[in-house]
């Protein structure tokens, strides 16, 4: 999947913003991207932290764009277009005070069309990088909600798994949306959705408020018109297993055959792209951010170069494909 996108996106020069461009991480990531012409990185952070780490780990950030929030040519215009995003909220002296943050300059470059998207999250929290997103570039038309996904990848075999990182309790309603932004981001990554809406119970074999809320989800969507098949509630033997299918759910155009997971709360969502990732063999990809006006990326604090170059491709499909 990793290849295929890198040529679709290959040669368009997407700028993709990297919080953190002192981290030799993400320095190591940039050098790769732009020397493979996948997308336009840009660093972001003061000249001195920047040209130091670039010193002690010998990288060589020729070619590389690099932009400090004091240097920016645009800062005044930029700080004016936060206050009006912040009305009511933060006042000049808070928006000049927050500009020199690298994770609020570069949500700013986004927003205001300087960069196609931004990938932060290697030194910064998940909420850091998250805050400035839903303040200042928003939820997209028609979302009223920023929800997360992870690509579990393995030889020919992806599955996407929703959601794992974000809501902690979505009600029925959070996870018709969740679904139906997992479902656009499936289809972003090249993958055809068919999406099982998890719990302990197949179908009513069951009970319970988790059940009941997964089961209404399910109706809500199936009340849709849909371009993607979706079943539930059923559990994950069900989704997966085609002898398990047979038995529990024989009509089902999803049980056996689901690749896209939503799970009914954020603690299943994120043991269980874990449990994937550390018993299964798969490697986990993510999370990717839905329902964003814009792509913004959060990276775990533990990321590798190589996967901070994987989320770069990721969060440049999300804007072009």
């Amino acid at each position: 999947m990793i290849e295929q996108l890198e040529e679709k996106i290959k040669g368009k020069g997407i700028r993709i913003v990297l919080t953190e461009g002192w981290d030799p991480r993400v320095q190591k990531a940039a050098i790769e991207l732009k020397k493979n012409d996948i997308v336009e990185p840009v660093l972001l952070g003061e000249k001195e932290q920047i040209e130091e780490c670039a010193k002690n780990e010998n990288n060589d950030l020729n070619g590389i764009e690099q932009l400090a929030p004091s240097q920016f040519d645009k800062k005044e215009e930029m700080i004016t277009r936060m206050i009006e995003l912040r009305r009511g909220k933060l006042d000049e002296e808070k928006c000049r005070k927050l500009i020199h943050s690298t994770n609020y300059f570069g949500t700013m470059l986004v927003e205001m069309g300087y960069a196609d998207g931004l990938l932060g999250g290697a030194t910064y929290s998940t909420a850091d990088t998250i805050r400035p997103a839903l303040q200042l570039v928003k939820t997209a038309p028609g979302n009223a909600l920023v929800s997360s996904c992870f690509l579990l990848l393995k030889e020919d075999s992806q599955y996407i798994m929703a959601d794992c990182a974000v809501n902690i309790n979505p009600n029925p309603d959070d996870l018709v949306e969740i679904t139906l932004q997992t479902a656009k981001s499936a289809r972003q990554f090249g993958i055809e959705p068919k999406i099982a809406l998890l719990s302990y119970s197949s179908f009513g074999s069951a009970k319970g408020d988790c059940v009941a809320k997964m089961t209404e989800a399910t109706i809500r969507l199936k009340r849709m018109p849909l371009d993607f098949d979706v079943d539930g509630e059923m559990q994950f033997d069900c989704a997966v297993n085609e002898d398990v299918a047979a038995l529990k759910a024989p009509d089902s155009k999803v049980a056996g055959h689901a690749n896209t997971f939503i799970f009914p709360n954020l603690s299943s969502g994120n043991i269980g792209y874990k449990i994937a990732a550390r018993l299964g063999g798969y490697e986990a990809v993510g999370p990717l951010l839905q329902g964003l006006n814009a792509p913004i990326n959060d990276l775990s604090r533990g990321c590798t170069w190589q996967e901070i170059y994987k989320m770069a491709i990721l969060t440049a499909a999300q804007k072009f494909m």
